[in-house]
């Protein structure tokens, strides 16, 4: 049969190695969903795929073994899934519109790990409300603290919790609980002066360990949230590697903004003849040179005074 295989991966169905079949992927932003889609997804993949579900590295799913002619009856059935995740859509009924930007993917977050700063999944869920449906292939990633179970540095954006911990030494009873913590768990940014704690602002990465190990509630985290974003991590053929700090102490609005203005940025920079129409923005920034892309990303976004710029930046990576 004669197939528009552009048209169908701009749906969201894949390519597969098996002749005349596809698979159906499923956004899940944040990896967060009720139990209740499982039992849609499994009908599915029972009814017109091959009974198997893949669980994707981006934490959505995929349905192989489905015919294509089977395709928009699938996407009737992903509607619900749609909805119920809230996901921006063009066309009521016909699945995906786009498939460029990827599945934004989180940790669980404060809703269960005592260790992160933020809820993760609320997040997500309004990164994706800004930024899908888009043809341009972002990887956007979330974690609730600096110990980055979600790998986030390996990612376009990596978004890490950070807590500007607030010290109440009416509470301290110099136990030293949170000392030890910090030396021992993070980066050594507390220290014991006159039987009182100090914070050196300046090396604290606001991972909340002072906070989660002192018995007497003289740490508390920050009601502001703050975060660490990480730019351009990548794995790939040609030059894998880690995604840098470019700011520490960040809002939510700023990041928001900053991912926004850099679709901007690279609609006007991205080569129309890279194979298959992508080019992975890491490769545009070491082209255009890291000032422009800042030039570009910084515009109009108002960062709170605790913020900290890195500037420049310098990647490395292995080269090949």
């Amino acid at each position: 049969m004669d197939v528009n295989t552009k048209k169908i991966k701009k749906n969201a169905f894949r390519v597969t190695k098996h002749r005349g079949f596809t698979a159906s992927r499923i956004r899940v932003p944040g990896g967060y969903l009720e139990a209740k889609y499982l039992g849609m997804i499994q009908n599915i993949a029972e009814t017109y795929g091959n009974g198997i579900v893949n669980i994707t590295t981006r934490q959505g799913f995929e349905i192989p073994g489905i015919k294509f002619e089977d395709i928009p009856r699938v996407n009737e059935l992903i509607q619900p899934i749609i909805a119920g995740l809230d996901i921006n859509q063009e066309a009521w009924g016909q699945g995906y519109t786009s498939s460029g930007t990827r599945n934004v993917t989180a940790c669980v977050g404060n809703n269960v790990c005592p260790y992160a700063c933020y809820n993760t999944s609320q997040f997500a869920k309004r990164i994706e409300k800004e930024i899908f449906p888009n043809d341009l292939h972002f990887k956007v990633a979330l974690t609730g603290c600096p110990n980055d179970c979600a790998k986030v540095r390996m990612h376009d954006f990596g978004i890490m919790g950070m807590t500007s911990p607030q010290y109440d030494k009416e509470r301290c009873v110099s136990c030293g609980a949170c000392v030890k913590a910090c030396t021992k768990k993070s980066v050594s940014a507390l220290e014991t002066v006159n039987f009182k704690v100090m914070r050196n602002a300046k090396k604290c990465i606001g991972c909340g360990e002072c906070v989660l190990n002192c018995p007497t509630g003289a740490w508390t985290r920050s009601h502001e949230k703050y975060f660490r974003l990480t730019i351009f991590g990548r794995t790939g053929k040609k030059n894998p590697r880690l995604g840098e700090d470019f700011i520490k102490w960040a809002d939510e609005d700023s990041i928001i903004k900053i991912i926004c203005n850099t679709y901007d940025y690279v609609k006007n920079y991205i080569d129309p003849f890279a194979p298959g129409g992508k080019e992975h923005i890491g490769y545009i920034v070491d082209r255009t040179g890291f000032e422009e892309f800042k030039k570009w990303v910084l515009k109009d976004v108002h960062l709170p005074a605790i913020a900290e710029i890195c500037t420049p930046i310098y990647w490395k990576g292995i080269k090949y």
